[in-house]
Protein backbone atom coordinates (compact mmCIF):
# COMPACT_ATOMS: atom_id res chain seq x y z
CA UNK A 1 0.00 0.00 0.00
CA UNK A 2 2.90 2.12 0.65
CA UNK A 3 4.46 1.27 -2.70
CA UNK A 4 0.61 2.28 -4.43
CA UNK A 5 0.68 5.70 -2.28
CA UNK A 6 4.13 6.75 -3.23
CA UNK A 7 3.53 5.61 -6.74
CA UNK A 8 0.63 7.57 -7.10
CA UNK A 9 2.76 10.62 -5.13
CA UNK A 10 5.40 9.86 -7.82
CA UNK A 11 2.82 9.94 -10.69
CA UNK A 12 1.33 12.77 -9.90
CA UNK A 13 4.73 14.76 -9.06
CA UNK A 14 5.53 13.61 -13.16
CA UNK A 15 2.23 14.86 -14.04
CA UNK A 16 2.65 18.19 -12.75
CA UNK A 17 6.34 18.84 -13.68
CA UNK A 18 5.55 17.72 -17.07
CA UNK A 19 2.15 20.51 -17.22
CA UNK A 20 4.88 23.16 -15.33
CA UNK A 21 7.19 22.68 -18.52
CA UNK A 22 4.44 22.65 -20.71
CA UNK A 23 3.30 25.98 -19.45
CA UNK A 24 6.54 27.44 -19.34
CA UNK A 25 7.71 25.98 -22.85
CA UNK A 26 3.96 27.33 -24.44
CA UNK A 27 4.72 30.52 -22.45
CA UNK A 28 8.51 31.05 -23.71
CA UNK A 29 7.12 30.08 -26.90
CA UNK A 30 4.42 32.45 -27.17
CA UNK A 31 6.20 35.22 -25.67
CA UNK A 32 9.59 34.85 -27.07
CA UNK A 33 7.29 34.44 -30.76
CA UNK A 34 5.46 37.89 -30.26
CA UNK A 35 6.17 41.56 -28.35
CA UNK A 36 9.21 43.97 -28.28
CA UNK A 37 12.54 42.67 -27.67
CA UNK A 38 12.66 44.71 -24.45
CA UNK A 39 9.47 42.74 -23.46
CA UNK A 40 11.14 39.13 -24.57
CA UNK A 41 13.95 39.61 -22.26
CA UNK A 42 11.40 40.89 -19.32
CA UNK A 43 9.91 37.31 -20.04
CA UNK A 44 13.47 35.53 -19.75
CA UNK A 45 14.20 36.98 -16.64
CA UNK A 46 10.86 36.17 -14.95
CA UNK A 47 11.21 32.29 -16.06
CA UNK A 48 14.63 32.16 -15.38
CA UNK A 49 15.51 29.96 -12.12
CA UNK A 50 17.63 31.80 -9.28
CA UNK A 51 20.74 30.03 -8.27
CA UNK A 52 22.92 31.94 -5.84
CA UNK A 53 23.50 35.23 -7.29
CA UNK A 54 23.35 34.36 -10.98
CA UNK A 55 20.11 33.73 -13.15
CA UNK A 56 20.24 30.43 -14.37
CA UNK A 57 18.40 31.14 -18.51
CA UNK A 58 17.32 27.91 -20.95
CA UNK A 59 19.56 27.98 -23.59
CA UNK A 60 16.37 26.97 -25.95
CA UNK A 61 15.40 29.96 -24.51
CA UNK A 62 18.57 32.31 -25.42
CA UNK A 63 18.91 30.76 -28.70
CA UNK A 64 15.11 32.12 -29.90
CA UNK A 65 15.80 35.80 -27.91
CA UNK A 66 19.29 35.57 -30.01
CA UNK A 67 17.15 34.51 -33.24
CA UNK A 68 14.55 37.29 -32.49
CA UNK A 69 17.18 39.78 -32.11
CA UNK A 70 19.22 39.04 -35.43
CA UNK A 71 15.83 39.39 -37.36
CA UNK A 72 14.86 42.67 -35.77
CA UNK A 73 18.44 43.74 -36.46
CA UNK A 74 17.94 42.40 -40.38
CA UNK A 75 14.45 43.91 -40.57
CA UNK A 76 15.93 47.28 -38.93
CA UNK A 77 18.97 47.00 -41.61
CA UNK A 78 17.03 46.73 -44.14
CA UNK A 79 14.55 49.54 -43.03
CA UNK A 80 17.40 51.64 -42.40
CA UNK A 81 18.15 51.16 -46.17
CA UNK A 82 15.15 51.54 -47.55
CA UNK A 83 14.65 54.73 -45.66
CA UNK A 84 18.64 55.99 -46.76
CA UNK A 85 17.14 55.07 -50.48
CA UNK A 86 14.09 57.44 -49.36
CA UNK A 87 16.30 60.22 -48.45
CA UNK A 88 18.60 60.09 -51.01
CA UNK A 89 15.92 59.82 -53.51
CA UNK A 90 14.27 62.97 -51.37
CA UNK A 91 17.56 64.65 -51.78
CA UNK A 92 17.97 64.40 -55.64
CA UNK A 93 14.50 65.66 -56.10
CA UNK A 94 15.66 68.74 -53.51
CA UNK A 95 18.46 69.26 -55.34
CA UNK A 96 16.22 69.01 -58.58
CA UNK A 97 14.03 71.13 -56.85
CA UNK A 98 16.15 73.77 -56.19
CA UNK A 99 17.90 73.37 -59.58
CA UNK A 100 14.45 74.08 -60.69
CA UNK A 101 13.55 76.75 -58.78
CA UNK A 102 16.73 79.16 -59.15
CA UNK A 103 15.66 78.59 -63.28
CA UNK A 104 12.06 80.02 -62.09
CA UNK A 105 14.24 83.05 -59.89
CA UNK A 106 16.21 83.82 -62.90
CA UNK A 107 13.57 83.72 -65.85
CA UNK A 108 11.42 86.01 -62.85
CA UNK A 109 14.34 88.52 -62.73
CA UNK A 110 14.84 88.50 -66.67
CA UNK A 111 10.97 89.05 -66.89
CA UNK A 112 10.86 92.22 -64.27
CA UNK A 113 14.27 93.85 -66.02
CA UNK A 114 12.17 93.29 -69.00
CA UNK A 115 9.08 94.68 -67.92
CA UNK A 116 11.14 97.46 -66.27
CA UNK A 117 12.78 98.16 -69.63
CA UNK A 118 12.52 98.87 -73.09
CA UNK A 119 14.44 100.09 -76.07
CA UNK A 120 14.70 102.91 -77.73
CA UNK A 121 16.63 103.01 -81.22
CA UNK A 122 18.82 99.87 -79.98
CA UNK A 123 19.42 101.64 -76.31
CA UNK A 124 18.02 99.77 -73.38
CA UNK A 125 16.22 102.46 -71.33
CA UNK A 126 14.85 101.70 -67.38
CA UNK A 127 11.19 102.99 -67.41
CA UNK A 128 11.87 104.48 -64.33
CA UNK A 129 14.72 107.00 -66.11
CA UNK A 130 12.06 107.16 -69.14
CA UNK A 131 9.90 108.32 -67.22
CA UNK A 132 12.08 110.96 -65.50
CA UNK A 133 13.34 112.10 -68.91
CA UNK A 134 10.17 112.56 -69.88
CA UNK A 135 9.18 114.18 -66.99
CA UNK A 136 12.09 116.79 -67.24
CA UNK A 137 11.43 117.26 -70.76
CA UNK A 138 7.51 118.09 -70.24
CA UNK A 139 8.94 120.38 -67.16
CA UNK A 140 11.40 122.28 -69.60
CA UNK A 141 8.71 122.50 -72.27
CA UNK A 142 6.26 124.00 -69.61
CA UNK A 143 9.11 126.66 -68.47
CA UNK A 144 9.52 127.38 -72.37
CA UNK A 145 6.00 127.50 -73.25
CA UNK A 146 5.65 130.16 -70.08
CA UNK A 147 8.59 132.70 -71.13
CA UNK A 148 7.68 132.49 -74.67
CA UNK A 149 3.81 133.32 -73.26
CA UNK A 150 5.73 136.09 -71.08
CA UNK A 151 7.45 137.43 -73.64
CA UNK A 152 4.54 137.41 -76.28
CA UNK A 153 2.37 139.16 -74.15
CA UNK A 154 4.92 141.58 -73.15
CA UNK A 155 5.65 142.46 -76.82
CA UNK A 156 1.94 141.82 -77.66
CA UNK A 157 1.14 145.13 -75.39
CA UNK A 158 4.01 146.76 -76.72
CA UNK A 159 2.98 146.73 -80.42
CA UNK A 160 -0.65 147.51 -78.94
CA UNK A 161 0.78 150.57 -77.21
CA UNK A 162 3.16 151.21 -81.12
CA UNK A 163 -0.48 151.13 -82.38
CA UNK A 164 -2.42 153.41 -80.07
CA UNK A 165 0.48 155.76 -80.76
CA UNK A 166 0.67 155.49 -84.28
CA UNK A 167 -3.22 156.52 -84.27
CA UNK A 168 -2.46 159.38 -82.54
CA UNK A 169 -0.16 160.47 -84.46
CA UNK A 170 -1.78 159.78 -87.52
CA UNK A 171 -5.09 161.47 -85.95
CA UNK A 172 -2.62 164.41 -85.05
CA UNK A 173 -1.40 164.27 -88.44
CA UNK A 174 -4.79 164.21 -90.11
CA UNK A 175 -5.72 167.30 -87.91
CA UNK A 176 -2.47 168.96 -88.71
CA UNK A 177 -3.10 168.33 -92.45
CA UNK A 178 -6.63 169.47 -91.82
CA UNK A 179 -5.53 172.71 -90.38
CA UNK A 180 -2.83 173.39 -93.05
CA UNK A 181 -5.54 172.48 -95.65
CA UNK A 182 -7.35 175.34 -93.98
CA UNK A 183 -4.83 177.49 -93.52
CA UNK A 184 -3.69 177.44 -97.05
CA UNK A 185 -7.42 177.98 -98.25
CA UNK A 186 -7.30 180.54 -95.97
CA UNK A 187 -4.23 182.20 -97.01
CA UNK A 188 -5.18 181.65 -100.86
CA UNK A 189 -8.23 183.27 -99.98
CA UNK A 190 -6.65 185.96 -98.45
CA UNK A 191 -4.23 186.31 -101.41
CA UNK A 192 -7.21 186.00 -104.02
CA UNK A 193 -9.01 189.22 -102.16
CA UNK A 194 -5.95 191.32 -101.87
CA UNK A 195 -4.88 190.97 -105.81
CA UNK A 196 -8.80 191.79 -106.72
CA UNK A 197 -8.09 194.89 -104.30
CA UNK A 198 -5.57 195.85 -105.91
CA UNK A 199 -7.18 195.23 -109.79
Amino acid sequence: MKKIALGLLFGIFLISTANIQAQESAESKSSLNSGTIDSQFDYIYSVSNNFQEYKVVKRSNLDKLQSNILDSMKTMRSEVLQLKTQIGSKNDSISSLNQVLGQTETAKQEAIAAKDNFTIFGIGIHKAVYSSFMWLLVGALAVALGFFSFQYFRSFKKIRKAQKDLEEVQEEFDQHRKNTLDRERKLKRELIDAQMGKA
